[in-house]
């Protein structure tokens, strides 16, 4: 066993001589690094999408989820990317029990059909210890690409709050388009 003894010794040695603590402590400083921003890359919600219902453009009527906060086909919802805070035990405008809003939003401009107004719409993801999983909708009207971040809903906005875990996103009024 003094060989394995004596190979060992060396090759401490030799690994001893080619680096460094400082090297060796770069090295995991750039690995800490690497992992903290894993969760900053976005991720994909339309496995489960939902298409909204275009309105009956012959007859003028509006289609039948339009004004329903529970559907993907509510006007507010143009911009949209998630669980639906309506289906997960809140509503359009209010996260569900246990979660709280991410400070942090992305925003749309939606159409009211009942109106024929533009609204400018704040998009919250809620954050807490469960995901919801119903009512998942993937609207990407006017969505921007990655770079122009507030306008983007491909992000896990939920990374500001104490508790990352995504539950469901909800939708407030802003303001509304002068003409």
């Amino acid at each position: 066993m003094k060989w394995f003894d004596a190979m060992f010794v060396q090759s401490a040695r030799n690994v001893a001589q080619r680096s460094s603590r400082r090297g060796a402590l770069a090295r995991l400083g750039r690995a800490v690094a690497g992992a903290a921003a894993l969760p900053l890359l976005p991720y994909d919600r339309v496995a489960h999408a939902q298409t909204p219902a275009a309105t009956s453009g012959a007859s003028g009527t509006l289609a039948a989820g339009v004004n329903d906060p529970k559907s993907c086909d509510y006007w507010k919802y143009c911009a949209v990317d998630g669980w639906l805070c309506s289906c997960c035990g809140g509503t359009s405008t209010s996260c569900p029990p246990g979660s709280t809003p991410s400070p942090i939003t992305w925003i749309g401009t939606c159409r009211n059909p009942n109106d024929g107004r533009d609204y400018m719409v704040s998009y919250n993801d809620c954050c807490g210890t469960t995901s919801c999983g119903h009512c998942l909708c993937s609207r990407n009207e006017g969505e921007k690409p990655l770079y122009k971040l507030s306008l983007d809903n491909d992000i896990n906005w939920c990374m500001a709050n104490p508790v990352s875990t995504y539950v469901c996103s909800v939708s407030y009024i802003l303001g509304v388009a002068q003409k």
